[in-house]
């Protein structure tokens, strides 16, 4: 999960600094995964080295409305939809967010990164466990 802190000006020319969550889980990153050519990974890289802008701003685009959500008070869920996607990105925060990925590849690298981090670090572990059980439950094979 990614806790990104934003500065903002609103509409009614109020200077907000609130705090936004990024999340993707194992199922949304599969779906991610297998809905591209090559992988997600692959078609992350094949933008940035192809340069083309409009490619790069819908990918963070698609990004952030997929992984953008609000923590419920008791911390048990990630809230998601459509709705809560859109508001935010009809924020200046949004905006804020969008023009950072734009001027600073680091940022943008780190923020990825971030967001699938707990997913990735969670696939590790979850593989090491099995393996660990299969070693148990399985004899060797010679």
């Amino acid at each position: 999960m990614r806790k990104e802190t934003i500065t903002y000006t609103d509409y009614n020319n109020v200077t907000r600094t609130e705090d936004f969550f990024f999340n993707l889980n194992e199922a949304e990153l599969t779906a991610l995964q297998y809905g591209v050519d090559g992988g997600l990974k692959e078609m992350l890289e094949r933008i940035v080295k192809s340069n083309d802008n409009k490619q790069i701003m819908a990918c963070f685009h698609e990004l952030i409305a997929k992984s953008y959500g609000e923590k419920s008070p008791d911390g048990r869920r990630f809230i998601k939809s459509e709705e809560l996607s859109e508001a935010f990105m009809q924020t200046e925060a949004y905006n804020e967010l969008m023009l950072r990925f734009m001027t600073d590849a680091n940022y943008s690298a780190e923020f990825i990164n971030d967001v699938l981090a707990d997913v990735t670090k969670r696939t590790k572990e979850r593989n090491a466990k099995k393996d660990e059980i299969n070693a148990i439950v399985l004899p060797a094979q010679s």
